[in-house]
């Protein structure tokens, strides 16, 4: 079968995305889609995405991680598959759509980076010398110094996969304060067992305990190895968030035709 496919990222983060509004990859099987991520036999991408029709919303985000399995919300990638859906002929100036973690809103601003809406956070575990939430995925936040030198990969899979956190995994972030308004975030995530170059979900997590308002507005400026990205919520107390939006950059990169056994 040969399959029409669009390529997209955002700061870094790629993805695989099919538009499966005619419902031709309902049979899509975990193997075709760890072979699309695939760098060096397939496509390559942090992660595939479906684009399907949902009668109660613009579209449907169906989400894979790298490794073939369905995987939870992911930020960039929701970021890119707004994009996406524009370029598609999805034309709306405020989108609603539904993905694994419930409804979301998003918009294109006049620059061309897209806002998305994240869920609510309404817990934060705070341990000796790091955090846990889920921003619709799970997170380990821990902050250090010098971060451009730390090996996150090594580092990341040994958070990854020790006891507490081995069965379901989890996304491991690890944070340097730049100033009170800037952090700079390196992220190894599960499902693609590696650092990538930015994680939406993983710079939300971040910002949020880097809140420098302790109620009300804030607004955190994100910088990853592939980009820089923008943190904007309420804090209601410092276990709970509203009103979260993640704004950056997604970009198309390139469309093509690949044969899939």
């Amino acid at each position: 079968m040969d399959i029409i496919f669009y390529k997209y990222q955002g700061t870094g983060n790629d993805f695989v995305i099919l538009d499966n509004r005619a419902h031709q990859y309902d049979e899509l099987t975990n193997e075709q889609v760890k072979f699309l991520c695939d760098r060096k036999f397939g496509i390559g991408g942090d992660g595939l995405m479906l684009l399907n029709e949902h009668g109660n919303y613009d579209f449907e985000m169906v989400y894979y991680n790298a490794d073939g399995n369905e995987g939870s919300m992911c930020g960039n990638g929701g970021r890119c598959l707004v994009r996406f859906a524009s370029d598609a002929g999805i034309k709306k100036s405020h989108y609603k759509f539904i993905a694994t973690d419930g409804s979301h809103e998003a918009e294109i601003d006049f620059n061309g980076e897209v806002r998305l809406k994240m869920k609510d956070v309404v817990s934060v575990q705070e341990e000796a010398d790091h955090f846990v939430l889920n921003t619709g995925s799970p997170h380990y936040v821990k902050f250090i110094k010098n971060l451009q030198e730390a090996p996150v990969k090594e580092e990341g899979s040994k958070i990854r996969n020790s006891k507490p956190f081995s069965e379901e995994g989890i996304n491991v972030n690890f944070v340097e304060e730049l100033d009170e308004h800037t952090i700079f975030v390196r992220t190894y995530e599960r499902g693609v067992e590696d650092e990538t170059l930015s994680c939406g979900t993983g710079v939300t997590a971040a910002a949020l305990v880097s809140a420098h308002n302790e109620n009300g507005f804030n607004e955190i400026d994100v910088k990853t190895i592939g980009g820089n990205l923008c943190v904007e919520f309420e804090t209601i107390n410092n276990t709970s968030f509203s009103n979260i939006w993640l704004r950056g950059p997604a970009e198309f990169v390139f469309k093509g035709q690949i044969r899939l056994k």
